[in-house]
């Protein structure tokens, strides 16, 4: 029989449709604990093609971070310490706990032998188990969730980040103290507006960095109480029917405490502390960024007072009169990289709804708190490498009026002469010595005189004769002098600067005492758990 063209058509689209709906029958979500998965490599790559979490910290293009922090050996440290715990609870058995606790150990071990694994997806390290011990090692696994164990992860390998934060800061406020203490009578000009202001001493233009260095202390020190609670045994988001010990659980695991909501736990608080964490980053790059500034612009002078040992620079290829310094553009860009990323992190999770993963692990994929230390580093090279040259700064300040407010001050204090009288008549001075080219030293005394009495009488004072022998005008406009006359808690004079650095370095002392504490702490909670885990798993029954 014959068939039209039409009704062929039609035909061949039917068969399509059933074809494609017959084969899509058999498409399945994929476990990642059943696909092949035989080297380290494979593994993360199953895992990677089904958008699994990838391991940060072993993944191509980074440097292999500390073997204790990677996801597959914390994945074995929440096992080991969720075995301890459902046993203690009496959820699983004794004896099952002891057998399961044997299924942790040869994960554990099988990876340092020849054809081992160490995969950073959780059902590929529980097929592990289960190929060694059964299907009861997934009994591990009541209560409790990916979405658990993964957020309990990040918050460790964020947790551990920050402490190397607070140490590479904490070495980057040794250096500025040590640098400080060597110069509290070496004067600086300080400016605003980028204009010579006021003369200061190095030291204490080095204690305004430090004092915001040690701000970035505590707000590490706060930032570590919010961060070190524990999610681990939330589940998936809302806790399950299973009575885990959570506070057990942080306990094993070196955190301070749980963080109570259970969507709070591992779905919201996971977009606030990363970022709290990044963005505080961000802020100490922002004053790294204006300290190498102020050093780099130096070099723009043609007789600079603050420059790099020429072994630290490196020369022109084609013009022999450079000395280029390298250390201070790297440590411009380490900080700039910082300021990036950690927007980079805000921007993953910026309109993201509540759960994804996008969000979640951003700090770690994007590397900020690893460049955060590349950045103190390279900070720290650069002040390793700085060269002062005291008598050169005295002569910048000497050539230039930065003293001129003082000229005022000292009139009103000495002889009650409005400060506006007094601000007029420098004024005066410095215009007139700007369009001769005399300085505070050279300036003519009868010059002086003339032009208090053009102030005087512009605001109808008397008497209009200046009040200052020539020895004191030329104290007034003293460098020296007027850093050693300030007054008051926190001014440049060298006894305040003495005082400060004494009180900078006890509070750095109790910062480095506080990192000290926190490592011991997560070493401590570390071995209570091998020696929880051991007792289980040596048990005999």
């Amino acid at each position: 029989m014959n068939t039209s063209p039409q009704r062929a058509l039609k035909s061949l689209l039917h068969l399509a449709v059933t074809f494609a709906l017959f084969n899509s029958v058999g498409a399945y979500a994929a476990n990642t604990g059943e696909l092949p998965c035989t080297t380290t490599e494979q593994c993360a790559a199953q895992a990677a093609k089904v958008g699994a979490t990838p391991d940060s910290s072993q993944t191509e293009h980074k440097t292999k971070g500390d073997p204790t922090q990677t996801q597959f050996a914390w994945l074995n440290r929440i096992n080991k310490a969720s075995i301890v715990m459902l046993t203690e609870e009496g959820i699983v058995k004794p004896d099952m706990g002891q057998k399961i606790a044997g299924g942790v150990r040869y994960a554990i071990a099988q990876a340092d032998q020849p054809g081992g694994t160490r995969p950073s997806d959780v059902l590929q390290l529980e097929k592990i188990m289960t190929d060694k011990i059964g299907p009861e090692a997934s009994l591990i696994h009541s209560g409790r969730s990916r979405q658990d164990m993964l957020a309990t992860y990040r918050l460790a390998v964020l947790r551990s980040q920050v402490l190397a934060y607070s140490e590479a800061l904490n070495a980057t406020r040794l250096r500025l103290l040590n640098i400080a203490d060597k110069n509290v009578d070496t004067l600086v000009p300080a400016y605003t507006n980028g204009v010579q202001a006021m003369p200061i001493s190095y030291a204490h233009y080095l204690l305004a960095f430090e004092a915001a260095f040690e701000r970035d202390g505590q707000r590490i020190r706060e930032l570590y109480t919010r961060l070190n609670k524990s999610p681990m045994g939330t589940a998936v988001l809302a806790n399950s029917a299973y009575p885990l010990n959570r506070e057990r659980l942080a306990e094993l695991l070196g955190f301070d405490g749980v963080r109570e909501n259970s969507l709070d736990s591992s779905q919201v608080s996971t977009y606030d502390i990363p970022i709290e964490a990044a963005n505080l980053a961000s802020s100490s790059a922002i004053r790294v960024g204006a300290m190498i500034g102020d050093i780099h612009t130096q070099y723009h002078q043609v007789r600079p007072w603050l420059l790099l040992d020429e072994a630290a620079t490196y020369t022109s290829s084609a013009m022999p009169q450079k000395r280029n310094p390298g250390l201070l553009m790297r440590a411009r860009e380490s900080a700039s990289d910082v300021v990036g990323l950690a927007q980079a992190v805000t921007l993953r999770a910026h309109n993201v709804t509540t759960g994804m993963t996008d969000y979640k692990f951003a700090f770690d994929s994007l590397g900020v708190l690893r460049a955060t230390q590349t950045m103190f580093h390279s900070l720290d090279a650069v002040l390793d490498a700085l060269q002062i040259n005291p008598q050169r700064a005295l002569e910048e300040l000497e050539s230039e009026w930065t003293t001129s407010m003082e000229l005022a001050d000292t009139l009103e204090r000495q002889y009650n002469v409005p400060f506006r009288i007094g601000h007029s008549f420098a004024s005066l001075i410095v215009t007139e010595a700007r369009s001769n080219g005399t300085t505070p030293k050279t300036f003519p005394y009868a010059d002086a005189q003339k032009l208090y009495r053009q102030a005087a009488d512009k605001y109808q004072w008397t008497p209009n004769s200046l009040p200052l022998d020539e020895a004191g005008f030329r104290a007034a406009l003293s460098p020296t002098t007027m850093v050693q006359t300030r007054k008051g808690t926190g001014g440049p004079q060298p006894q305040e600067v003495k005082r400060m650095l004494v009180q900078a370095r006890k509070t750095l002392e109790g910062d480095q005492q506080w990192l000290k504490e926190r490592r011991e702490r997560l070493k401590t909670a570390e071995g209570h758990l091998d020696t929880a885990f051991d007792k289980l798993a040596d048990s005999k029954r």
